[in-house]
């Protein structure tokens, strides 16, 4: 019975001893991290004044996903033995030069995307990887000061795409104007004399006119998120059947070390590429009407892209 007793209470003890442990490791813990961010808060607000200061600001992230797919006599769907594979591509880049008179923003975005599907059963099929999503868009934006928080300002930007019909249509837009930053990593660019410059095959459809740009571009990095959205618009002094719109976001969320997710997506309206678009898949045969600027669906166009991400 003493025995019993004796390790009744020893079982006890222990149980108290960890139990102790346990509170006394977690007051630790909270000490620790206390001072962790303390330390961090005061980093944070070193490199703002950092950022503040004249200079280069220079950032990159981008995302990357895809998919690979292997079927074999899988019977339970209408193509048994199929090979199929989707990967994207993103790419975000700016290079900015703030000075207390001027600025001189640089920018570059790229989204490309490849899919394939390879009916094995079929040797007709194309089974190489096709071009999908395939953007690409640089831009350089000099300023001078002449106020806080605007800018008398000249920009040339240029689109087209990269993997089909490269500079088929581009599309190269060259004016001056303003710039209004009302805060540190919101630029809008205003300017009412403009020309946009279009190169393509098809001139009878790809037209240059002058007109007035506006641009929105917001980028920022909170600690591991990383996000930039921009507001292209070209609205022609011609037509409208001429002017067109981009608005493209990208979105990285930094997981362990420079890994994480990203989100990509977009939405343009041109009504060029539709009428160009809908030329190529006409039937001449058919009772429907020839395609003009007048009859066209200029359908709104949009792509997005989830994967990994890598934050430079």
């Amino acid at each position: 019975m003493k025995k019993l007793l004796l390790l009744l209470a020893f079982s006890i003890g222990v149980v108290s001893v960890q139990a102790q442990t346990k509170e006394e490791l977690h007051t630790q813990k909270k000490e620790k991290q206390a001072v962790a961010d303390a330390a961090q808060a005061e980093a944070n607000a070193l490199q703002a004044q950092i950022d503040a200061l004249p200079g280069w600001r220079k950032g990159l992230f981008g995302t990357i996903g895809g998919t690979l797919s292997n079927f074999n006599n899988w019977y339970s769907q209408g193509t048994p033995d199929n090979a199929s594979g989707n990967i994207g591509i993103s790419v975000n880049a700016y290079a900015n030069l703030i000075e207390d008179k001027f600025f001189w923003r640089n920018s570059l975005t790229s989204n490309l995307n490849w899919v394939k599907f390879d009916d094995k059963n079929d040797p007709t099929d194309d089974d190489s990887f096709k071009a999908g999503t395939d953007v690409f868009n640089i831009s350089s934006l000099y300023g001078r000061n002449i106020a806080k928080n605007f800018a008398v300002s000249g920009l040339a930007e240029y689109r087209t795409t990269l993997l089909d019909n490269f500079n088929d249509p581009g599309y190269l837009d060259v004016g001056v104007g303003g710039t209004w930053t009302p805060m540190e990593n919101l630029i809008v660019v205003i300017h009412p004399l403009n020309y946009n410059f279009v190169f393509a095959k098809n001139d009878a459809i790809f037209q240059s006119s002058l007109g007035a740009k506006i641009v929105a571009d917001y980028t920022r990095q909170i600690g591991a998120i990383s996000f930039k959205s921009n507001l292209s618009t070209f609205q022609s002094y011609k037509t409208s059947d001429l002017s067109n719109v981009t608005w493209t976001n990208s979105f990285s969320y930094t997981l362990w070390k420079m890994i994480g997710v990203g989100f990509d997506f977009g939405l343009r309206s041109n009504k060029q590429e539709a009428l160009n678009y809908n030329l190529g898949q006409y039937d001449a045969t058919s009772t429907n009407p020839v395609p003009t600027f007048g009859n066209v669906d200029n359908k709104l166009q949009s792509y997005w892209l989830l994967g990994l991400s890598y934050n430079l």
